[in-house]
């Protein structure tokens, strides 16, 4: 009898031994949450452009390394001598296991903040160009350093629960998408261990606090921009019939653009040209030598990205052909590779695995799958084309009533890199700790 009661008192424990586990992830998270808004809202008021993260990145490492992680700063190597790498990477090993990467990134934008919260940065500094501007964590990179915080407190105080080499990484110049080439040309997966797997996470501006979103497969678009120096013979505006009018080329060269996403690709195969700033002349009864586009190109797919390249070199010496431009002076097409980056391709099984570990942790009514988005970033960098398997999921930010009321009215809530944008701090943390938290646990259990 005795015996019998011990098993079922055995099987009973066993059974509710996740529930348990998932009480005591809970009352870890509310225990640091005051602490972490706190963070979160310091971070928010002191946000620093790409390539100039310092204070940032130091926070970050001594956060880590006051946890117990073994960091090193200033890792980052760019193209571009007079940049310094700001990148840290913190390493804590706990026994035989897979290594796994978990990435944050630590820039802002240069936005001046229009929310009005009593945490809106106020911060101006000078960009790349030595121009001053205001500078706001308008697309929620602030949120994403403190749940790699929250997510390694946890993870320390749970070192019983899993095991292998887990490498935080905190990652400057998102924003201009060269922070982690600039990592892996510093050694990244040299000077510390290459990841079995790579993970990361992005706040959203139109998915409700406390929800998370994937999307298996491809899931972000590559970005690649390109110039189009269109050069024709300047003269004085009252006589045309003298010159080769850049200005007038650069204008069907733009139309002429637009065939190719119409008539060129695939409407199963999705891609977008756009020509987001045209700079040529400067006064009316001039006409100019020549007339500078500046574009944007998304793609999904390597295929597709060539054929589009050379599709805008074939039809910007086209137009200028016909207009009678001398092959001296043909369209000059550069693509502008500093500024590049790839699609993000989410290994589709693994993120299978992650959303149900997800679930369990938060609750499977609370993560959605999504479709992809022709935005870009450069966190696909890190898998190496695919050959280390690699997810990125999407951390619900915005107030629920909020997103209620924008889909009652029609009203679009302001997007990521909008001035109004604004994070609801509290449940966003909570739900991405536990989220990150669950997702590292699974894939290096015991």
């Amino acid at each position: 009898m005795k015996k019998s009661i011990f098993i079922a008192l055995l099987f009973s424990l066993i059974l509710t031994t996740p529930g348990l586990a998932q009480q005591s992830l809970d009352a870890m998270v509310d225990r640091e949450l005051a602490q972490l808004v706190s963070t979160y809202k310091m971070l928010h008021a002191a946000p620093e452009l790409s390539h100039y993260e310092s204070k940032t990145s130091a926070f970050l490492a001594g956060q880590l390394r006051a946890l117990g992680f073994t960091v090193t700063e200033h890792v980052g190597k760019y193209a571009e001598p007079s940049w310094q790498g700001y990148g840290v990477v913190a390493v804590m090993k706990n026994g035989d296991g897979p290594t796994v990467l978990v990435r944050t990134d630590l820039d802002a934008l240069p936005v001046e903040e229009k929310t009005g919260l009593p945490y809106a940065s106020a911060v101006k500094a000078k960009n790349d160009a030595g121009q001053e501007v205001s500078v706001m964590h308008a697309c929620g990179h602030d949120i994403h350093i403190t749940n790699m915080i929250g997510t390694a407190k946890m993870l320390a105080q749970l070192k019983d629960q899993w095991r292998g080499t887990l490498i935080l990484i905190g990652q400057p110049a998102e924003e201009t998408v060269n922070g982690a080439r600039a990592m892996l040309a510093d050694g990244l997966y040299t000077r510390f261990s290459k990841p079995d797997f790579a993970i990361a996470l992005h706040d959203s501006a139109d998915v409700a606090a406390g929800k998370v979103t994937y999307c298996p497969g491809y899931a972000m678009a590559s970005s690649t921009s390109v110039d189009v120096i269109i050069r024709g013979l300047g003269g004085h505006g009252s006589k045309p019939e003298a010159t080769k009018d850049p200005v007038v080329i650069a204008s069907q060269t733009v139309l002429a653009l637009q065939t190719i996403i119409s008539r060129e690709n695939s409407p199963l195969d999705p891609a977008v040209v756009t020509v987001g700033s045209i700079h040529g002349g400067t006064k009316r009864n001039i006409i100019p030598d020549e007339v500078t586009l500046q574009l944007t190109i998304r793609t999904f797919r390597e295929e597709v990205r060539q054929h589009i390249l050379a599709s805008i070199e074939r039809i910007a010496k086209g137009v200028a052909m016909a207009a009678g431009v001398p092959e001296d002076r043909a369209p000059i097409v550069k693509v502008i590779e500093s500024e590049n980056a790839p699609s993000l391709y989410n290994d589709p099984a693994l993120t299978e695995r992650i959303a149900t570990a997800i679930g369990q942790t938060i609750g499977s009514d609370n993560v959605l799958k999504v479709p992809p988005l022709m935005a870009s970033e450069d966190f696909g960098t890190f898998s190496l084309d695919h050959q280390i398997p690699s997810v990125m999921f999407w951390l619900g930010a915005v107030d629920p009533a909020k997103v209620e009321a924008s889909r009652k009215s029609g009203k679009p809530l302001p997007s990521l890199h909008s001035s109004l944008f604004a994070p609801l701090p509290e449940p966003t943390l909570r739900t991405g700790i536990k989220a990150m938290t669950g997702v590292v646990l699974e894939l290096m259990k015991k």
